[in-house]
């Protein structure tokens, strides 16, 4: 039997501002609305579906993307060119810094939700 992830649903408060924000950093594109959901599909397969959720608190979730060396290198671009806030580890103590964990640079920022992601060169573990 095969297992895939397809899809998780994303909270936010503007799904469309929500969805452009993330599939701008990334280099994706953000799909058309089907029902209540705006998606932006990552090249694995994987579909992050942002939904309103309205104007209650949002609880903080962590979505991480795995790409690659040349991949970070624009993605990380997009970010700075954005001024966007990053960090070297996920609880943000380290402002302005990427980190280098197992061979690989990492990076974690905050999207318009306050949602925690994260663009990693390798997958936590992989490295000696």
């Amino acid at each position: 039997m095969t297992i895939e992830l397809n899809h998780t649903i994303v909270a936010a408060h503007d799904k469309e501002a929500s969805a452009a924000f993330l599939a701008d950093l990334l280099g994706l594109a953000v799909g058309p609305q089907y029902g209540p959901f705006v998606p932006v599909q990552i090249p694995n397969g994987v579909t992050l579906d942002y939904l309103d959720t309205g104007d209650g608190p949002i609880t903080s979730q962590h979505y991480a993307f795995l790409v690659s060396e040349d991949e970070f290198t624009e993605i990380f671009g997009r970010i700075q060119a954005a001024g966007v806030e990053y960090y070297a580890d996920p609880g943000h103590r380290r402002v302005g810094e990427i980190n280098h964990l197992d061979g690989g640079r990492g990076a974690y920022f905050i999207d318009p939700n306050g949602h925690n992601m994260e663009i990693l060169t390798r997958p936590y573990g992989s490295g000696s």
